[in-house]
């Protein structure tokens, strides 16, 4: 039976190739000479406290429309209002409902890293996704082999970006440690069966607890007991938190108690 994440990247495979054809490399770094950027990694590794890497997204396969009036701009300002050190923009527009737009709107009217959430299975995708100012791009070790994921690394580092490398179990968790420069994420939720377990993190931390860049919670944070929960066993303090904000009634009230876990 195929998983969600092989039907993710069989779809993104197709529809890089037509993109392809839209906008070939030299219109993508005409473009980018245009943006502004800013340093991910560092401002995350500047501050003290608890680093928010507050989510922005319409929609996703396990939990399906999230924001029914959704608006990027709204949800941003509200973020960097409440504290968020950077921002996630989902940009996978079949499953997520996501654009690369939101990332240049963004970057328009607010100065603040941002990592677009991609599936990055091509290193074309880096000058594209920086073609609309991104600050950061993810590899997910889940869906690639990795040939794949030594040219995306190399790739981004070479554009300057930062770059977070994604784990879900201790195979990958190991593999991820040979990119010494990259963030590496824990998430918590299986992406081929989409099952979630914040204690993911904490078995997984065993193996990475000596990487010399920060280290990031991902996905199954409800609230700032599961925050704090995580701190006290591992001392992550970096948390990458999207459907949580988003369903709350009162986010910026949620983000502040996050915030507060280490104060």
């Amino acid at each position: 039976m195929t998983n969600i994440l092989e039907k993710i990247i069989s779809d993104k495979k197709q529809s890089i190739e037509l993109i392809k054809k839209e906008k070939p490399l030299d219109v993508l770094e005409k473009n980018i000479k245009e943006q502004n950027f800013y340093n991910f990694k560092e401002a995350i590794q500047k501050n003290k406290g608890v680093s928010l890497i507050s989510e922005i997204k319409k929609a996703s396969p396990s939990a399906g429309t999230l924001v029914n009036n959704f608006n990027h701009l709204d949800i941003a300002k509200m973020y960097i209002e409440n504290g968020a050190t950077c921002l996630s923009v989902l940009t996978e527009e079949k499953y997520f409902l996501g654009k690369l737009e939101y990332i240049r709107d963004i970057k328009k009217k607010f100065q603040i890293p941002i990592l677009a959430k991609d599936f990055f299975i091509d290193p074309y995708q880096i000058s594209l996704s920086k073609s609309y100012g991104c600050d950061c791009i993810l590899i997910i070790i889940a869906a690639l082999n990795e040939t794949q994921a030594d040219e995306i690394y190399s790739e981004a580092l070479k554009h300057n970006l930062s770059v977070i490398v994604e784990v879900h179990d201790l195979k990958e968790a190991e593999m991820a440690l040979k990119y010494d420069q990259a963030l590496i994420g824990i998430n918590n939720r299986n992406l081929k069966t989409l099952e979630l377990s914040i204690n993911n993190t904490i078995s997984i931390f065993e193996v990475i607890k000596t990487h010399k860049s920060p280290l990031l919670y991902e996905s199954g944070i409800k609230n700032e007991n599961d925050a704090k929960y995580i701190y006290e066993k591992t001392g992550i303090k970096n948390f990458l938190i999207g459907e949580s904000l988003l369903k709350s009634s009162n986010p910026g009230e949620l983000m502040k108690k996050f915030i507060q876990i280490i104060q």
